[in-house]
């Protein structure tokens, strides 16, 4: 699960500014995968083998959520239950959710974590892939799974009815086999470079890109700059995602790690 974009994180790219804000979050996680969606998209096509389980193994007719849904590949792995879709988005467009919408298969529009338009304890399932590691403060990664928890329905135990279920996975700083090499004693707030492939590139010359690199090969004044932007990403150290999801009033019901990052299946205490 650990993301196909070649280029690995040096010590340069530690967030050394201020964290745990908004506009920090639109500057640096939302206007990026705004630049870089249609590219990001082409890369996310085959559902990760515990979300396939855990949507496949939901009762025919249940409804749930996919929030952060991106490109919507999730919505359609079971034809038997229906998914809602939502992705934040900068004002001026949309364009993971566009791409979600236009496959038409399932409802899907823009909607922030932490503020969910969804009415509570109505869905039987949420999902939450690889999106809570962009909150820039733990308040703010408390409180977006606080909000997915709200919108699970309530159990009654005493008559052996389960309230809903969400699973939500998260970026792990525990990588050491990866390329990237993060383990313990690492910083958890860093920059993930994304390279911009040339194809998707609506200039050249991207005037928005974070950072412009020009490669060995590129030497010739002719030849095009290549486009570099930065996402931040908070890595999870083991352990961090169910207490926060303790703190955020759920309870932790499975656990684990897989392939670089760290995942759990909550539900509300209340449920």
């Amino acid at each position: 699960m650990s993301d196909p974009n070649p280029p690995t994180c040096s010590s340069s790219s530690t967030v050394a500014v201020s964290l745990g804000s908004e506009s920090y979050e639109t500057a640096h996680v939302h206007e990026v995968y705004q630049h870089i969606a249609p590219h990001f998209s082409a890369t996310r096509f085959k559902p990760w083998p515990i979300v396939e389980r855990f949507l496949r193994e939901m009762p025919t007719g249940s409804v749930g959520l996919d929030v952060g849904c991106g490109n919507g590949k999730y919505l359609t792995v079971n034809p038997n239950v229906y998914m809602i879709g939502s992705d934040r988005s900068v004002a001026r467009s949309s364009n993971l959710i566009g791409i979600a919408h236009e496959r038409k298969t399932h409802e899907s529009f823009v909607a922030d974590a932490l503020d969910l338009p969804h009415p509570e304890a109505r869905f039987d399932f949420a999902i939450s892939i690889a999106v809570i590691h962009h909150f820039s403060s733990s308040e703010r990664r408390i409180a977006s799974i606080k909000s997915i928890l709200a919108t699970l329905k309530k159990g009654t135990p005493d008559q052996n009815v389960p309230g809903g279920r969400a699973l939500i996975y998260v970026w792990a700083l525990e990588q050491k086999n990866s390329r990237r090499g993060w383990d313990e004693g690492h910083a958890q707030d860093v920059f993930v470079p994304w390279v911009l492939s040339k194809q998707y590139s609506k200039s050249n010359t991207s005037k928005d890109a974070m950072e412009l690199q020009e490669t060995p090969q590129e030497t010739n004044a002719k030849t095009p700059k290549e486009a570099i932007y930065q996402r931040y990403y908070h890595l999870y150290r083991k352990g961090e995602l169910e207490a926060d999801v303790v703190a955020a009033g759920g309870c932790v019901l499975e656990s684990g790690y897989e392939k670089d990052n760290w995942w759990v299946i909550c539900n509300n205490l209340t449920s």
